[in-house]
This record gives C-alpha cells, structure tokens and sequence, in this order.
C-alpha cells in the first residue's frame, strides 16, 4: 500500500501558481553570480528539526568556495535551499533577487533526465550541433558520445545508469559550458570517481569556470583546499569561513582538526597547497 499511499500524499499537496503567474528574472540573470545568505533557517518538514540554522554568508562573484563538513552537517541541505527543494525560511539573493519570490523552474533546471544526451545537453533546443560537440570536446566527452550507436539522440537510462559516475559528471558539466553559467554547484562532485576522472573534473573546473561562481561540497580535502575561502559547517551552523591557509593557521580550528586527521603527510601537502 505504500504506492497508494504516495499517490494519495501527492494529491493533498499544495499545487504552485501557474507559471504565467510567477515572478521572472530578468533574461540575463544571474550575470554576476553573487549569492547571499540572510538569516536562512532550512526544514524538509514542518515539524521536523531545522537542518539549516541562522545560516548568513555571502559568497563574491568568481568566487570558489569550498564547503566541508562531517555527515549531517549541512552541506547537501545548502544546495536544497539554494535550488528550493524545500522553502527556506530567511532569504536567498542571487545578484540582488530574492529567489523565493521566483518562478520554481527558474531554480530547478539542473538534473539528468531519462532522454537522449542532447536532450540534457540542450533541453531547450536553443544550441546547434555544433555548440553542443564543441561542449562534448571541452569536458573529454566527445569520443564517449561518438562511440555511442545513436551519438546525440542516444537514450540516457534512468538516472543517466548507462554512463559511469564520471561520465554523467562531466555531462553535467558540459551542460554548465553550454548555458554559459555564473553559477556552478557541485555536490560531492568527486566522490566514486577514479583519480583520472577527478582530475579532469578539476581541470576542467579551473579552466571552463574561472568567471563562474563556484559553491563545491567537497568528498576530499585536497579537490578544494586551493578554493579562494572553505565554509565549515556542524550541525547546520557556520563553524568557520575563511581562506583555507588561514584557517589552518588556528590549531584550535574545525578545519585543522580534520586535516590532521588525515595523517601527517597528507596534512602537510594539504598545508603546502592551501598556502600557494
């Protein structure tokens, strides 16, 4: 009975306002890609604890921020309020527009979709074949694609399944190159890839998306301890924000804490790069 449960559930939700009806962003935004949080409380049920506390930051255009933090801190719950999976209390500002006053699908256009990969590469039909191999060939995935029987209007399985972990990464990251993006978010971008894959992927990201604002919750220290600052968060609370060798100049600090836990030295390379 839980099928019906589900359905029944779905039925009793409160429908959004017709699209028609909802607040647009001007057609450039976000151009400069600065995000703030004020007073930002999260909740993914109305009577269930907050996930998210009093959270107040404000990351600049261009930015790469580095967000880390132990299981249950926060991190994942930041990029839910961000694209509003649930409604945040507080505010959100993406170049000055608050976007809870935003149509939803303006904020939720970022997924892998059981359709071809030029489907998900240009869900909109607003590129050529061109733009799009171009984009393919930017992130290594070119040859991947081409090898495919249907190349382009080859079928992502559900959840993109017939591509690798990697694979469906550097998709994504195609799709950021294509719509020219201000903002790149990336969730535990690097988790259960090879070192080859994850290289690349940072490679890419230092390269493609240097004018871009960059918010990575990070898997492994060492794939954001170069970021220009690290947002530590425990318990959905703001422990620490700051540039990564400055934090780990106080010994007393969270971030220092769980470099040295790392082993010597790991933690001594992790130092050398935070200070380079």
């Amino acid at each position: 009975m839980t099928s019906v449960e589900r359905v029944v559930e779905y039925t009793e939700l409160k429908s959004e306002a017709p699209l028609e009806t909802q607040k647009r962003p001007p057609p450039d935004w976000p151009s400069q890609g600065m995000i703030t949080f004020d007073r930002v409380n999260f909740f993914y049920s109305k009577d269930g604890p907050p996930v998210l506390k009093d959270i107040n930051a404000t990351f600049q255009p261009k930015e790469k921020v580095g967000i880390v933090g132990r299981t249950g801190a926060g991190k994942s719950s930041l990029v839910s309020a961000l694209f509003r999976l649930a409604e945040p209390q507080g505010k959100i500002y993406i170049d000055g527009i608050v976007t809870s006053g935003l149509a939803y699908m303006t904020c939720a256009r970022r997924f892998l979709f059981t359709d071809s990969v030029r489907k998900n590469l240009d869900p909109f039909n607003q590129h050529t074949d061109e733009d799009l191999w171009k984009a393919l060939e930017e992130v290594q995935m070119k040859s991947v694609v081409e090898e495919l029987p249907g190349k382009l209007e080859t079928v992502l399985a559900e959840s993109g399944s017939n591509f690798s972990m990697g694979q469906r990464q550097l998709l994504c990251l195609a799709r950021a190159v294509l719509r020219k993006n201000r903002i790149l978010i990336i969730d535990e971008a690097t988790a259960n890839v090879d070192p080859r894959t994850d290289e690349l992927i940072q490679k890419t990201i230092r390269e493609k998306f240097r004018d871009c604002t960059v918010l990575t919750i990070a898997h492994r220290l060492n794939t954001i301890i170069d970021s220009d600052r690290i947002l530590v968060l425990d318990s959905g609370t703001i422990q620490e924000l700051d540039g990564p060798f400055t934090l780990l100049q106080n010994k007393e600090g969270a971030l220092y804490k769980m470099v040295q836990e790392m082993g010597q030295a790991e933690a001594a390379a992790l130092l050398e790069s935070a200070g380079r």
